[in-house]
């Protein structure tokens, strides 16, 4: 019996005064909890540690509409929304806005409309409604709503957008995390149709074939962050290229979501800088 006694307290001991080195992994999705490879999906991060914390809840802010919310028909035999800003003269040029991962909340609407002055009224602005009505300021919360929606109905809902916009639209696309991500998604699915991609710290589309089909090229803003990488956006650039299409990018000294005013973390100075890419890569695609 005293055997086993020793080797019992040799074991307690080495537990409490031989503490484990704990070392911060290198690879940002070695943490999370997939069922598969990773892939382009942003939901991937919900459930990775520290992740809800580089989202604090959005402050209110007092937002007098100048659009409307207008309904279109989605493939799927349902119905899909946008925030709508029509253009001041007949136009077939068009800018998708996507959302955060909070829903199609006000900050989302009001900066469709910064972005709708600043093309000069020039261009139908519409931003689409990707959660169907769910909007949400907690973290837990919105990360449920990102996880739940299944890809054919977010895809069904940016193709009933392209079929409202009509054949002879040129679109081109932006959005904020969840929404960077179908910026870009948004930019395949719209083939021909397709004049320009903005991606602000989104995951991108890793799929060479899929890049090889874009019809523009892309612009990338980027945070200084552990999850959408610096490995992960040069591995992108990397993936442009083979796929002979042109990335332009800039990593930013910032947090992700650093460009939405309504986050605690708002960065005036980087955002400032990062929409002025932003609104003149769509003054050249629009041609304005």
């Amino acid at each position: 019996m005293i055997k086993p006694f020793l080797v019992l307290i040799l074991i307690l001991s080495s537990l409490f005064f031989f503490p484990k080195e704990t070392t911060v992994p290198s690879d940002p999705f070695s943490e999370i909890t997939l069922c598969h490879a990773p892939s382009d999906d942003m939901a991937q991060f919900v459930n990775a540690p520290g992740f809800a914390a580089f989202h604090p809840s959005p402050v209110s802010f007092d937002f007098d509409a100048k659009g409307e919310m207008v309904s279109f028909p989605t493939g799927d035999g349902m119905q899909a929304k946008g925030y709508l800003l029509k253009a001041t003269s007949p136009s077939d040029q068009w800018l998708f806005v996507y959302q955060e991962w909070w829903g199609l909340n006000d900050h989302i609407k009001h900066q469709a409309e910064v972005f709708y002055d600043d093309l000069g009224g020039k261009v139908n602005v519409i931003a689409l409604d990707m959660y169907d009505g769910k909007v949400t300021t907690n973290p837990q919360e919105a990360g449920q709503f990102m996880q739940s929606m299944k890809e054919d109905r977010l895809e069904n809902i940016v193709k009933g957008a392209k079929s409202m916009a009509g054949p002879k639209a040129k679109i081109a696309n932006v959005g904020w995390c969840f929404g960077g991500s179908w910026s870009l998604k948004s930019a395949l699915l719209n083939g021909d149709q397709n004049i320009g991609s903005v991606i602000y710290y989104g995951m991108p589309v890793r799929d060479i074939e899929k890049l090889k089909t874009l019809n523009s090229d892309v612009l990338g803003l980027f945070a200084t962050e552990q999850y959408i990488s610096e490995a992960i956006i040069k591995e992108f650039a990397a993936n442009m290229e083979t796929a002979g299409k042109k990335l332009t990018y800039k990593i930013f000294p910032a947090v992700h979501g650093f460009s939405n005013p309504s986050n605690p973390k708002y960065d005036e100075a980087a955002s400032k800088e990062a929409y002025g890419m932003a609104i003149d890569y769509l003054k050249e695609k629009f041609k304005i």
